[in-house]
């Protein structure tokens, strides 16, 4: 769970290895500084900058840049050397604002190699200041924390680096030398961020014992969807909220989404679809692979852009469209808000003139009150026209965007009538994200943009096979809608197997009474379930005491600082519970457990998926309440339950429909199986 910090406030440290992500919406100078311990700099070779970005244990960026990616192993740092702090510096060269008052507030993110959050702080209350020390990670009785500073100084970097303990000429001489390597590549300069590494890549994550990381750029957030933020960010996840608790995964860590985002976790630079790492000795080259070297001929007046697949920052193609399908909700969130906004401005205003006519005797009755109504709503129908034509606009680019864009999607990301999936290959690399669905506005029905949800899950899933509040009054059968229900769970983890490394997810069934069968047809025929669906009580309990055992194991090795004391061949790929009828074949105790691992599985690489309508579960009163708001509801039909705090928008969610007479998801489980059976398993 990602800690909100607060200036001062600070926050153990689970994990050596970590990613410092920055995101400042303006080129920002990234560098940081190495501390004894007393805090004090010993000398100018202590700092980490553009001109000289590497030191033991540490790599920045170097270049300015709107976000930042910085590699911490603190393994790898001298002993002498109890304190890491975190620096931001406006250059002073180019047109950017000379003041972080005069940009939105910085955030900065500490991340574990695999994309999680560990802690994120929102550097507030900056006015004058130039440069500021953002973060300090310090070392404590043999173990780190971070602790959110946000000290800003008016004089810039060299006042910063006298304060921290260099004498003023040193400061000055190593601030400009610092401004002269910006100035340098400032013309050139993006506003993306180095690339980061993949969020799955274990073996990297365990045993790369060089302070060098591959690059990537963070995601935004604001999940997407979270989706890196992105993360913009990312909105870890999302910009929804759902009875109160933001859907994770949709927040751009930046949509970021930031997120995240920014939401937020990115395939692996080492894939085959990306780029490779640059040279150290030489710049990276941030060019658009697709975009001509020379900048095209200018549009002619009010012609918009065209559109192009992957016109977003980030490293990899996976990374650039999943921030410009973040991007697009972002769009039509802001677009649909404007005219929302612009059509009750009308409405309050044709009403004040109305009632300013009505207020007056003498014009409320004959010709002149009439003209005067008739002024009003045409002045009314005036406003809503100019808002329509205006919200058409955006929503003409957003569909020439989504055309060029959707055929572009990897299967990750793409919906299940795409043809990527007639040439589908098992992943090496987990991606950065995956796709649950769509979602649209009821302004801008024909507009869907995807649902992606960051990897891995940080919530579990519970697809609603009860009655919704608008897209299941076509179906009056309710066995029909529990089935579709069930289908709609099958083909996510369907996806979920297909876009995971062969042997790297596995999924349990819990079908007490074996209601679901013919929806699990294709797993079963497959061969892909870890084991056969558990059917009765009995199945029920030696499923969840299984799964609830390995979390303790997992939980117990973390906390203790020893993954390696876990026993051997333990199996560390995540599982998928898939629990169809609940609560029927449940006792208390296996309600504890279920209720255990949502709150606690993630974190261990268990997640859940309910099959289920909470109103079967009324009996359990507000027992429960915590387990249905732990997850992230999807329904088996298009509803409108998925709201947007940041605009107040019900954005309608559509589950992803596998075409009629399709056998796409039957021959994508059997290329995995046999991958499986390729690699051993």
């Amino acid at each position: 769970m990602t800690a909100e910090l607060v200036r001062g406030q600070n926050h153990p440290l689970s994990e050596a290895r970590l990613d410092i992500r920055v995101s400042a919406g303006t080129p920002v100078v990234a560098a940081a500084a190495l501390g004894g311990d007393d805090g004090r700099l010993r000398d100018p070779e202590s700092v980490a900058h553009p001109a000289a970005p590497v030191l033991p244990g540490l790599e920045v960026s170097r270049r300015a840049a709107a976000d930042h990616r910085l590699s911490v192993d603190l393994a790898a740092v001298p002993d002498a050397v109890h304190r890491v702090d975190v620096l931001l510096v406006l250059p002073e060269a180019g047109p950017g604002p000379a003041r972080f008052g005069a940009v939105a507030a910085p955030f900065v993110a500490v991340t574990a190699l695999d994309g999680t959050e560990l802690a994120g702080y929102t550097i507030t209350g900056l006015d004058t200041e130039s440069a500021v020390v953002a973060l300090e990670l310090y070392r404590r009785q043999g173990s780190w924390k971070v602790r959110a500073v946000g000290q800003g100084y008016a004089g810039g970097l060299a006042e910063l680096l006298a304060d921290l303990g260099l004498a003023q000429v040193q400061a000055h001489r190593l601030a400009g030398a610092v401004e002269d390597a910006v100035a340098r590549d400032l013309t050139g300069s993006p506003t993306a961020a180095p690339p980061r590494p993949a969020d799955t890549d274990r073996a990297r994550a365990a045993h790369a014992a060089a302070p060098g990381p591959d690059h990537s750029r963070p995601a935004a957030p604001p999940p997407l969807p979270e989706p890196v933020p992105p993360q913009p960010a990312s909105p870890s996840d999302s910009p929804f909220t759902q009875a109160g608790h933001a859907v994770s995964g949709v927040t751009p860590e930046t949509p970021h989404p930031g997120s995240d985002a920014p939401r937020q976790d990115a395939p692996d630079a080492s894939g085959p679809s990306a780029a490779p790492r640059p040279a150290a000795a030489g710049p990276i080259d941030y060019s658009h692979p697709r975009r001509p070297a020379t900048a095209p001929p200018p549009l002619p007046p009010g012609q918009p852009a065209q559109p192009v697949a992957g016109d977003a920052t980030g490293w990899s193609m996976d990374e650039r469209l999943y921030n410009q399908v973040w991007g697009m909700f972002e769009d039509l969130a802001r677009a649909t808000a404007a005219y929302r906004g612009a059509v009750d401005f009308a409405d309050s205003r044709m009403e004040k003139e109305l009632d300013q006519v009505l207020s007056d005797p003498r014009s409320r009755l004959g010709g002149q009150g009439a003209a005067a109504r008739e002024a009003a709503r045409a002045k009314h129908a005036r406003l809503v026209d100019q808002a329509r034509a205006a919200l058409d606009r955006d929503l003409a680019q957003l569909t020439a965007e989504s055309e060029v864009v959707e055929p572009a999607l990897p299967p990750a990301y793409a919906g299940w009538d795409s043809p990527v999936w007639h040439n589908y290959r098992v992943p090496a690399q987990t991606p950065m994200a995956v796709r649950l669905g769509d979602l649209s506005l009821p302004e801008s029905a024909s507009v869907r943009i995807p649902l992606l949800v960051r990897l891995p899950l940080e919530r579990g899933l519970w697809i609603d096979s009860g009655r919704t509040s608008t897209g299941g009054g076509f179906l009056t059968d309710e066995d029909a809608l529990r089935r579709l229900a069930m289908e709609t769970a099958v083909a996510h983890a369907a996806r979920l197997l297909a876009v995971h490394p062969p042997g790297e997810f596995g999924v349990h069934v819990i079908d007490p009474a074996g209601s679901g069968a013919q929806a699990l047809v294709a797993l079963l025929q497959t061969g892909v379930l870890a084991g056969p669906p558990a059917i009765g009580a009995a199945g029920v309990t030696e499923v969840l005491g299984r799964l609830t055992e390995r979390v303790d194991l997992i939980q117990m090795a973390v906390r203790g600082g020893a993954p390696d004391a876990l026993p051997p061949g333990f199996d560390m790929s995540r599982q998928l519970l898939i629990v169809h009828d609940f609560p029927h074949g449940f006792d208390d105790r296996a309600v504890t457990r279920l209720r255990y691992l949502a709150d606690e599985g993630p974190a261990a690489g268990v997640h859940l998926m309910m099959v289920a309508d909470r109103e079967d579960a009324a009996a359990y009163g507000p027992l429960l309440d915590p387990l249905w708001r732990s997850l992230l509801r999807l329904t088996p039909v298009p509803d409108d339950h998925l709201a947007d705090p940041w605009v107040g928008h019900a954005w309608t969610y559509e589950p992803p429909v596998v075409p009629p007479g399709s056998q796409v998801v039957q021959q994508v489980l059997t290329r995995v199986a046999a991958a499986r059976r390729d690699g051993g398993r």
